[in-house]
């Protein structure tokens, strides 16, 4: 019911929203924020007023406490957004394109916190994103076209012969239970496919050809 999904909510999802304005109240100041989540899940006063300056410290805000949104930048509200977010310690924390409206330095500042966030606390953080240089900064892309999920890139990183650290990228299609999948589009424009394709079915892999025999590539 209505009551489970506000508890659900308000202890396991953390929200960040894109746009900077929607995610604090702008006449309380960032402690006063911060303290909401925990005040409406009925924390005694002393508990969340040292939980709001612990959180506030974490992003780096602790001196800005007293400062309403409106004397804060971008980055520093998008800041006491997650530190909102976190009050009631939630299992996952969902950020819909949290750097839209910063700069790239400030960007990658929020990305680094994050990392952090999901390091430090063990949390899970989801990013919801349509830039590609986000996707690098994290360990595990999926890309979503036309309404499904097509490919998922893990990252990792590798220490190499002469002992540098490289981070090594590997590209999957995701087969979905009905047995359908997304080819890449660099793929799918390199052999030129459209509309049908044909299969061969190798004892460990499946070859795909554009709509001619195979034998014409040879």
């Amino acid at each position: 019911g209505r009551r489970e999904r506000t508890a659900y909510r308000r202890h396991v999802i953390g929200f960040v929203w894109q746009q900077t304005a929607r995610n604090l109240l702008p006449y309380l100041s960032a402690q006063e924020n911060v303290e909401l989540p925990m005040i409406l899940d009925g924390r005694p006063g002393r508990e969340r007023r040292e939980r709001a300056r612990e959180l506030l410290a974490m992003v780096g805000l602790e001196d800005r406490a007293d400062h309403r949104p409106d004397r804060l930048s971008g980055g520093e509200q998008q800041r006491v957004a997650i530190a909102v977010a976190l009050a009631n310690q939630p299992d996952v924390l969902l950020a819909d394109e949290p750097t839209g409206e910063l700069d790239t330095d400030t960007s990658s500042e929020i990305f680094e916190l994050m990392r952090r966030v999901n390091r430090e606390g063990g949390m899970t953080v989801v990013i919801v994103t349509h830039d590609a240089l986000v996707s690098e900064q994290v360990q595990r892309t999926v890309a979503i076209r036309d309404g499904r999920t097509s490919t998922e890139t893990l990252r990792r990183t590798s220490v190499s012969d002469d002992g540098d650290h490289e981070v090594i990228a590997e590209e999957f299609a995701v087969l979905d239970r009905a047995g359908r999948l997304q080819l890449p589009r660099a793929h799918v424009e390199a052999l030129e496919l459209e509309r049908r394709v044909r299969l061969r079915l190798e004892p460990d892999h499946i070859g795909v050809w554009p709509d001619r025999k195979p034998e014409d590539d040879r």
